[in-house]
């Protein structure tokens, strides 16, 4: 038993650190982009059920009333906090799709997890968790030899 144990346990670290962080990469951008076109119109982009709808993004009508009642934080107003969230819901998960500064945009959608958790929906720990420990394995290990920031890494080391 002890024998096939330790199979398995080494057949299971052999699993690339790269597929991981790929697979970390993409859903934590999913959750955050996801999340952030809720908030604009006249850009839609869902690679998974085929949505492409470019054009200039703009607030929807319901985002800053949103910010007024449910999502509203402490020393910004809502308008400043309803543009600034739909920015980095769509700027920071397209740089960690690509691997492009992957550690500091996963720094700061982990800033907005914790603000998130702490002023907007602090009975939410338990997805909170997860998106924060997916944004720590990603600010740590890095976004893996699939990304830019390794061949940046690879030309400047």
């Amino acid at each position: 038993m002890n024998n096939l144990i330790t199979r398995a346990i080494t057949l299971l670290e052999r699993i690339p650190q790269s597929l991981i962080a790929f697979i970390a990469r993409f859903s934590i951008a999913a959750v955050f982009w996801k999340s952030g076109q809720t908030k604009v119109e006249g850009l839609a982009i869902d690679l998974i059920d085929g949505t492409f709808q470019l054009g200039w993004p703009h607030l929807a009508d319901s985002t800053i009333p949103l910010f007024k009642s449910e999502y509203h934080v402490p020393l910004l107003s809502p308008e400043v906090a309803a543009h600034l969230a739909a920015f980095a819901e769509h700027f920071f998960p397209v740089l960690i799709l690509i691997g492009f500064a992957t550690r500091f945009s996963a720094l700061a959608l982990l800033g907005m997890t914790l603000t998130i958790q702490i002023f907007v929906y602090p009975d939410a720990y338990p997805t909170h968790g997860t998106w924060a420990a997916v944004l720590l394995y990603l600010m740590v290990t890095g976004p893996g030899k699939v990304s830019i920031d390794h061949l940046i890494a690879r030309r400047y080391r």
